[in-house]
């Protein structure tokens, strides 16, 4: 039931319960909820932060439905035995407790009780009043009867009798214990969190008599609740569910009285305490109706001690030393700029401590050169792959330089028609303010009017010539309409776009409507149910006359117009548009009504012409701007632009906002040959893409050495610093604004363009967006078509913008300083930053240019069936109420059509139906011509009165309009995967491909590929004759012998001296062999229904160019033979050219079926006429959903765009409409590394202060502290204690200048913490003493060695955990270990020692930090927000006794503290973020800690995958799927990352002291690179 209704996104379920029944169960709930395809999610090994839970993910697919299904009676009679046995299991453990009295007999006496208090308290009480009173009553009776049985049935012999007593509670213990129990509840009631979380801790345990009572009241209380229905109609607060009772304590409740009350400490419980102890328990007396229970007072009448003995039952605050909380004294700008503030209020240690003595007097680090070895030092840029050797002039290289720039072009030219754009520089010109209205020609000068009149004679040419053309082709066309309207209209639109001039398309859609009326009339004549498609045409032409036309409209013209409206049946129009009864004379009544369409005019274009509804485009053109027409929103980016400001850019995918990137470029690239133009990409992808769109855009004459455009990728790099155009992915362009001596480079960035910045909310690398964002101080674009909360990004990156300015002019002035006193620097970077604007706007624009319709796909009858999805039915009456429509929830015309006709279905008595009604509507009433922004104002109207009825208590109505707008439910149990190439043949057939399919495996991606593709060679091998085969055979075999004829030919002749004598016969085995191979290839074609190709959307040519480039690549045969069929995938794990091939033959037309992940949603342009989702994914979420639906509808192509939803649960696809895109929150912004490498910039930037305004701009603007001053505060401390830790492990000194090693950790910026502890290996020596050569001097090492520095590598920087219940598994390895070992013996206590020193300092760095802490939020759960705060009980003396521990407990949680843990617990090994406060916006895995054993929530050690180390032995990747369970484009990225991660490490080690080992280290890793590569 709770599957069935709630429908979850996923279920979190445990793999192993405390018992073995208990994982039997667990595992039948993962069973059902398979079957009821909601997705099970492991609790073990779970991970979780501000914006995701990351947990191991079981997927329900078909054969785990399938087997539900072919064993549900198995399961349903295991499921029962089950129950049975757990039952069995119950009355075993009830019999340990409760003897003879059976389960039935306490359910019994629970109802009576819960019923009885309801008499004694009808006013109603708090649960945990409720559960203590009945509990305790309940136990009592109970354990009285517990009692009598066992006198009943005891031995007659005394000494057995008096054995048996003796291991039980007397009945008056008994209640000694419930006393003790109901004192503590009163506790509750009146003690506020954050005195509790002072208690005492008692370490002793209860004795064994006590725990089975104990047990036995928790039973009780289980009964109790079991029964809560009963309370259904009495006042019981359950706000406090969660804190019913506290054993701690009342352990130390119970060790007052039996340990210090007796020797004499009588404590008072004070008035209001005491008050309620008494009224609880007269309560309990009350319920106990079969004995008399004893007096409140005293607490204690029975002597037994409850807990037992122990030398130290209290639990001492503090058995550990903290670290000492003081701070290392730093005389640096950075940290006087940034946290001078907050350093007075620190504690700092005195330059005698030990500590400072100790710090290591490391060699000051210089960034140009290696310090040992003074070579000039690499760095991340240096060390990314250059795609070409620049300064190579050899005529190989020149040439595959010209292939790249060739290809670079055709792939451009396949993303979009634009011509090429010679580039040439201009001077500066005055700005033009477009927005102003053209002046009169009062003063046009001679040149003008010859331009002028050079322009009409051009026109008129264009015009004569196209008049000629469509005189050619009309005859032809006209034709095609009388025999197929529809083809005919086709090729009559296609000629209409190729037109420019108005006079002859105007002619042409004459002819179009003559052609379609006649059609209609011919059509009616004949048919008894009408072709509206026919209606439809003749509508389209009308709109287009009147709308594009009117001044070319003459009254007869008019007259035919009106005429064909009152053919239609619109009368009201007709008159509308030509008022006299000449148009409808020639119709007489009769055949008005044959001739009509039925409905209103206003009704039929809603209905059927919806997406044909003219859009509100303007008319005049832009100077700005030639290949077409802005919008309004579109001039003011390219306002922005001019006006050299910053905008955040929200609109729809496909609306045209990346056009304003390009006009940027161009700008910029007309400017100066200096300037950068720097765009900001997610994905290599989109960069690739980009790039070549920018080769494709422009071309430039510039100068020797200089580029247009340049690429800058981790894997790859070409002409990124010696170009105007720089394409690159966030992470590299970080690299280059953070490199000391790149900043020169840097001044010339004139514009940077942030696409697909709603990544800023990512999960992975949103950081570094943010870094990007506050570095750069020139203008930027920020581009998106997701961000919910637009404003607020604007305001912040405005804050930025802010201060640069300050800054700019600050530098400006210490500039005109310096050029007073005699230095000259350079004007055209003085001149940019003088015409800079620091303006941020924002542009928003919400409108798609086409509509989407949803779908849902259903299998019936072994048939693929779709039923439109109406967005309104994803709605409930109450998430109306709340929240409202969504904002991006739209309708298209006939949906809003569809919600009044529910509407007036549902409500006959509805005030405003005829108000609403589409013929009476106020923005349709006598409108020939309804646009679509009259549609859209009818559709917000609807929303408005429909939110109106919920509002004004009509809810009954509301729930039956969305009831009736629902599909069918529909539920599936075949194989969906199976079926889906009878999907795409089904929307092949309904014309409606091209389609993206997404998925989100990428085995799934591949093999839906491959599935369909094998279809249609089935498909096509069915139809083949049985002789085809057999005569392919007999074709080849003697293609083959006259191929041999011709070359022995070729060779006589070669040889003979003479002219060839039999010429003739060499014509003939020519035309022979011509003849055989065109029989050949019409044999071996492929049908034209057994491929989704396109053949004539490429020429041969072309594509082979495009095969060619993948034949060798690890996919590429099966990419170039799914591509024949019109197939192709697209994923992460493809290489640039496999994804290449696809993209270009997608954008093409030639491939039109592509499955991928939601990679290619990031900003790819393929753009297609129908999206799918085909597969359920806890990844398909609201973003994911909206970027990828948007690639639906292909501008200038489709009106309508398609969204399919195949195998997707129903609440799935709703809870998808309604939900919002998650705002854009801020990330921690920093991290161990980041500050290192920012005080690199700072000590060791080319210009001092433009590195220390960057760094500045780091630190201070963060989106995560923007308007939160406590969070600043924070992250000030934050990076004192990174700086603190640098300084302690020799990275930076006092003076905040790097040293030591301090490159070698910033290179290995990408894997933190693993790169400082393997700077810290390296500095200990643990390499050195690995690394041995075979021989002294060799540059040769053993297997051994190798393999051993694999081990260690894999466990620093190819970390990947199995569940820890994956070890457990029987499965038999075939090549690979699997599981990674652990570190050889000195690495792993080098490393223990290590993650201890920093715990310690990052547990004295919590307890600064915490008093930051909102103390208010702590006090209150942090999803419920229920409240334990309170004032505090000070009449109590027992109270202040029992809740007197304030000390060490500063940096943990009060919750955390009922526990007994104290601050002492910040020194574990791997303490769990939810101990520490977490309002400190800080936790745990901030420490830059790596433990080298991670255990699961159940203390299970989860085994780390040994995937590199396994590639490293055999270099298998079909080893790593079979056996380390990975999918192969998955382990291709792993390894991948890891080689990049040692060619780093290759590159840096020449930091490496020690003499030959200095040669013989990078040798080592060239090899261990080579065999991973």
């Amino acid at each position: 039931m709770f599957l069935e209704e709630s429908y979850p996104y996923f279920l979190i379920v445990a793999d192993e319960g405390l018992n073995h029944l208990q994982t039997h169960l667990f595992n039948f709930l993962i069973i059902q909820s398979w079957s009821r395809k909601v997705n099970a999610v492991l609790s073990s090994g779970q991970e979780s932060d501000i914006l995701r839970l990351y947990a191991y993910f079981m997927p329900s697919n078909y054969r785990n439905q399938t087997f539900f299904n072919q064993n549900v009676e198995k399961i349903e009679n295991a499921y029962q035995t089950l129950i049975k046995k757990l039952e069995t299991c119950r009355v075993v453990a009830l019999q340990s407790v409760f003897g003879d009295l059976k389960w039935i007999n306490i359910m019994e006496e629970a109802c009576e009780t819960i019923s009885l208090l309801k008499q004694l308290w009808p006013e109603g009480s708090d649960i945990r009043r409720v559960l203590c009173v009945t509990s305790c009553s309940l136990s009592l009776t109970m354990y009285h009867r517990f009692l009598e049985n066992r006198k009943r049935t005891a031995s007659v012999e005394k000494t057995k009798t008096q054995k048996v007593e003796s291991n039980c509670l007397t009945l008056q213990e008994m209640e000694d214990l419930c006393k003790l129990h109901c004192l503590s509840v009163v506790f509750l009631l009146h003690l506020p969190l954050s005195q509790r979380a002072c208690t005492r801790f008692i370490t002793s345990h209860w004795i064994k008599n006590i725990e089975t009572s104990l047990k036995m009241k928790k039973w009780c209380e289980y009964c109790i609740l079991s029964n809560i229905n009963i309370f259904e109609f009495w006042n019981l607060n359950l706000i406090h569910l969660s804190d019913l009772s506290d054993e701690p304590l009342l352990k130390n409740i119970a060790f007052y009285y039996e340990n210090e009350n007796i020797k004499g400490l009588d404590l008072n419980l004070g008035d209001v305490i005491r008050e309620d102890y008494e009224h609880l328990w007269n309560t309990v007396s009350k319920l106990v109706r079969k004995f008399d229970v004893g007096k409140p007072f005293p607490v204690r009448t029975t002597k037994l001690p409850f807990l037992e003995n122990n030398p130290s039952p209290i639990k001492a605050t503090s058995k550990k030393e903290m670290p000492n909380l003081g701070f290392i004294p730093m005389s640096c700008k950075v940290v006087d700029m940034f946290a001078g503030d907050i350093l007075k209020d620190l504690p700092f240690l005195k330059s005698n401590d030990p500590i400072v003595i100790s710090l290591a007097k490391q060699k000051e680090f210089d960034e140009l050169v290696h310090w040992h070895s003074h070579r000039p030092l690499t760095d991340d840029y240096d060390r990314t792959k250059c795609q070409f050797d620049e300064k190579s002039r050899d005529p190989r290289y020149l040439r595959s330089v010209q292939k790249y720039y060739v290809f670079q072009r055709f792939y451009g030219n396949s993303l979009e028609s634009v011509s090429s754009k010679v580039i040439v520089t201009q001077a500066t010109k005055p700005k033009k303010n477009f927005s102003e209205p053209k002046s009169r020609k009062t003063h046009e000068t001679k040149a003008e009017i010859i331009t002028r009149e050079n322009k009409k004679r051009l026109l008129a040419k264009e015009e004569q010539k196209e008049e000629k053309k469509w005189n050619v082709l009309s005859f032809s066309i006209e034709e095609e309409m009388k025999e197929n309207l529809n083809s005919g209209i086709k090729k009559l639109e296609d000629f209409l776009k190729s037109c420019k001039c108005n006079s002859v398309k105007f002619k042409v859609e004459m002819v179009g409507l003559t052609a379609s009326l006649k059609a209609w009339k011919e059509h009616c004549r004949g048919e008894t149910t009408k072709d509206l498609s026919i209606a439809v045409q003749i509508m389209k032409r009308i709109h287009s006359l009147l709308e594009k036309y009117p001044e070319l409209l003459q009254e007869a013209d008019r007259q035919f117009l009106a005429r064909c409206l009152k053919y239609l049946g619109f009368d009201e129009l007709s008159s509308s548009l030509y008022p006299t009864q000449v148009a409808g004379d020639d119709i007489k009544k009769k055949k008005k009504n044959k001739y009509s369409v039925g409905i209103g005019p206003v009704r039929f274009q809603l209905q059927y012409m919806g997406h044909y509804l003219i859009r509100n485009e303007r008319k005049d053109p832009d100077p700005r701007v030639q290949d077409f027409i802005p919008d309004t929103w579109q001039r003011e980016l390219l306002d922005v632009v001019d006006n050299n400001e910053s905008a955040v850019i929200v609109a729809p995918t496909s609306s045209g906002k990346t056009y304003a990137s390009y006009y940027c470029m161009e700008k910029v690239l007309k400017e100066s040959d200096e300037g950068v133009v720097v765009y900001v990409a997610p994905t290599k992808a989109l960069v690739n893409q980009v790039a070549a769109t920018v080769y494709n855009r422009f071309t430039k004459d510039l100068p020797k050495g200089e580029a247009l455009c340049g690429v800058f990728t981790r894997d790859y790099r070409h002409d990124a610093l010696n170009c105007q155009v720089l394409i690159t992915v966030p992470a590299c362009f970080e690299i280059l604004l953070l490199s000391p001596h790149r900043q020169q480079w840097v001044k010339r960035i004139r514009y940077v363009i942030f696409d697909e910045v709603h990544c800023l909310g990512g999960e992975i690398g949103a950081e570094i967006w943010e870094h990007l964002l506050v570095m750069i101080r020139c203008p930027f674009l920020a581009l998106s078509a997701t961000i919910s909360n637009p404003e607020h990004l604007t305001e912040w990156l405005q804050s930025v913008k802010w201060y640069w300015r300050q800054a700019d002019n600050i530098m400006g002035k210490n500039i005109s300083s310096e050029r007073n006193s005699g230095s000259c620097p350079n004007s055209h970077n003085d001149y940019w930053q003088m015409k800079q604007s620091y303006k941020v706007r924002l542009v928003l624009y919400g409108e798609r240019y086409n509509d989407l319709e949803k779908h849902i796909c259903s299998v019936k009858d072994g048939d693929i069936c779709f039923n439109h999805f109406h967005p309104c039915a994803a709605l409930t009456t109450d998430h109306i109420e709340r929240y409202g429509f969504p904002s991006d929830l739209t309708l298209s015309p006939r949906e809003t059509l569809q919600l009044y006709d529910s509407m007036f279905q549902c409500w006959e008595s509805w005030p405003r139906a005829q108000e609403l009604c589409p013929e009476e509507f106020i923005h349709f009433k006598n409108k020939i011509v309804i646009k679509k922004l009259d549609a859209r104002k009818y559709e917000e109207s609807l929303k408005a009165e429909f939110t109106s009825w919920i509002q004004n208590g009509n809810v009954e109505e509301a729930e039956m309009v969305l009831e009736n707008l629902s599909p069918d439910s529909v539920f599936g149990s075949e194989n969906m995967i199976k079926m889906f190439p009878f999907l795409v043949e089904k929307l092949r057939k309904m014309e409606k491909l091209p389609a993206l399919f997404f998925l989100f495996k990428l085995g799934t991606v591949e093999g839906s590929a491959n599935s369909a593709r094998n279809f249609l060679e089935e498909k096509q091998e069915s139809k083949r004759s049985l002789k085809a085969d057999k005569e392919a055979h007999v074709v080849a075999n003697k293609l083959r012998k006259v191929k041999k004829s011709i070359e022995k030919q070729k060779t006589l002749d070669e040889k003979s001296q003479k002219k060839p004598r039999k010429m003739d016969q060499s014509l003939v085995h020519e035309a022979e062999h011509d003849n055989l191979l065109k029989i050949l290839e019409k044999n071996m074609e492929i049908p034209q229904d057994c491929t989704y190709a396109d053949q004539k959307a490429m020429d041969l040519e072309s594509l082979q160019m495009v095969f060619d480039r993948v034949k060798f690549a690890r996919k590429g045969a099966e990419l170039i033979a799914l591509a024949k069929r019109g197939i192709g995938y697209h994923h992460s794990s493809l290489n640039a050219k496999e994804k290449q091939l696809v993209e270009i033959l997608f954008r093409k037309g030639f491939i039109r079926v592509v499955t991928a992940t939601g990679t290619l949603a990031l900003g790819i342009n393929m753009p297609c006429k129908s999206v799918v989702f085909a597969q359920n994914s806890i990844y398909l979420d609201a973003l994911n959903y909206r970027q990828m639906s948007g690639r639906a509808g292909r501008r200038g192509q489709d009106l309508l765009g398609d969204v399919y939803f195949f195998d997707i649960p129903m609440p799935k696809i709703e809870k998808l409409i309604k939900s919002k895109v998650p705002e854009l929150r801020g990330q921690f912004p920093l991290s161990i590394t980041l500050v290192l490498r920012l005080m690199l910039l700072a000590s060791k930037g080319d210009d001092p202060e433009d590195a220390m305004a960057k760094v500045m701009s780091v630190l201070k603007h963060s989106l995560l502290s923007f308007k939160q001053p406590r969070a600043m505060e924070m992250l000030k401390l934050y990076f004192l204690f990174s700086f603190q830790f640098l300084m302690k492990e020799g990275y930076l000194n006092q003076k905040g200048n790097p040293t030591g090693f301090a490159g070698l950790v910033s290179h290995l910026h990408y894997h933190e913490p693993s790169n400082l502890v393997f700077v810290s290996f390296l500095v200990s020596g643990l390499f050195h003493n690995l690394c041995q050569p075979t021989k002294k001097g060799s540059k040769r090492f053993s297997q051994d060695v190798m393999e051993k520095l694999v081990l260690v590598l894999a466990n620093l920087f190819g970390r990947r955990h199995f569940p820890a219940k994956f070890q457990d598994t029987t499965v038999k390895f075939y090549q690979s270990k699997v599981f990674l070992e652990d570190l050889p013996e000195d690495f792993n206590a080098a490393l223990d020692e290590y993650n201890m020193k920093v715990t310690e300092d990052f547990a004295s760095f919590l307890l600064i930090v915490s008093k930051l802490a909102d103390m208010k939020q702590e006090y209150q759960l942090p999803l419920s927000k229920i409240n334990f705060a309170g004032n505090e009980c000070k009449g109590s003396q027992l109270v202040s006794h029992l809740m007197n521990c304030k000390e060490g407990r500063v940096a943990i949680s009060p919750f955390v503290c009922l526990s007994g843990n104290s601050d002492d617990d910040l020194l574990q090994p791997a303490t769990p973020s939810h101990v520490i406060l977490r309002t400190m916006g800080i936790d745990h895995s901030r420490a830059p800690v790596l433990w080298s054993q991670r255990f699961d929530n159940q203390g299970r050690r989860m085994p780390l995958n040994a995937y590199a180390l396994d590639f490293y032995k055999h270099g298998s990747l079909i080893g790593l799927v079979q056996d380390n369970r990975m999918n192969e484009g998955e382990a291709y990225l792993l390894l991948k990352d890891f080689a990049l991660t040692i060619q780093s490490i290759r590159g840096c080690w020449h930091y490496c002291d020690g003499g030959p080992l200095l040669l013989s280290k990078p040798a080592l890793m060239d090899r261990v690179s080579d065999c991973i590569i």
